[in-house]
């Protein structure tokens, strides 16, 4: 399993901030290795982070290839301030299979 992790500083979102991001968050679940996300907002210091799981890099990267996701790229400043992305291999997950992703299975 992969997952790409976004996270960034929130500027003031627009109309056009939401379109791309649900245009992109729709292809992204349609992709074929899609295997979940969440996101998570840290109050004390401002930071948004979004999790895609894949299972397979092939999959992540067609997110990462998709043209709506380059253009909102090339445009990202209005809405993001600094951010950093992170793309990672799970190694392995336990705990309660239930809680959030419960579809996303678990790895010895």
């Amino acid at each position: 399993m992969y997952t790409s992790t976004f996270i960034f500083e929130a500027k003031p979102y627009d109309a056009e901030f939401h379109r791309f991001n649900d245009e992109i968050a729709a292809r992204a679940r349609l992709i074929p290795g899609f295997l979940g996300e969440e996101d998570w907002y840290n109050e004390e210091t401002g930071l948004h982070s979004e999790v895609y799981y894949w299972e397979s890099r092939e999959a992540m990267q067609q997110l990462i290839g998709m043209p709506v996701h380059k253009e909102a790229k090339s445009i990202h400043d209005r809405w993001i301030g600094p951010y950093r992305v992170v793309l990672s291999e799970v190694l392995s997950t336990y705990g309660q299979p239930g809680l959030g992703l419960a579809h996303i299975p678990e790895t010895a």
